[in-house]
C-alpha cells in the first residue's frame, strides 16, 4: 500500500491511500487543482499556482517518486506553499 499525503499551506491538507501510483497522482492532481481553483484566486494567479507549484511536484512523484517508492523508500517534494509525500504503508496481504 502506497499513501500520498499534501498540503497547501494553511488551505488544505488531505491524503490518498491504494496501490495504483498512478491512481494516486490523479487523485493528488485532481484534488489539489479543485482546492486551488476555489480559493478565490485570480486567474492568472490560478494558472501560476498550477504552473509553478503543482506540475513540478505532479511531475516528480511520477519519475522521482515512482523510483524512490520502487527501492522501498519515501519520496517527499514541496514548490512554494505546497508539499507532498509519498511512502509505503504496508502490503495488500
Amino acid at each position: 500500500m502506497i499513501r500520498i499525503s499534501w498540503a497547501l499551506i494553511a488551505q488544505h491538507v488531505d491524503e490518498w491511500t491504494g496501490t495504483d501510483l498512478d491512481q494516486g497522482v490523479a487523485v493528488l492532481e485532481s484534488r489539489v487543482r479543485e482546492a486551488v481553483d476555489t480559493i478565490g484566486l485570480k486567474p492568472e494567479a490560478v494558472e501560476h499556482w498550477h504552473t509553478d507549484f503543482l506540475t513540478p511536484v505532479v511531475d516528480s512523484l511520477r519519475t522521482d517518486g515512482a523510483a524512490a517508492l520502487a527501492r522501498g523508500e519515501s519520496w517527499t517534494k514541496a514548490a512554494g506553499p505546497f508539499l507532498a509525500s509519498a511512502t509505503h504503508i504496508g502490503t495488500t496481504d
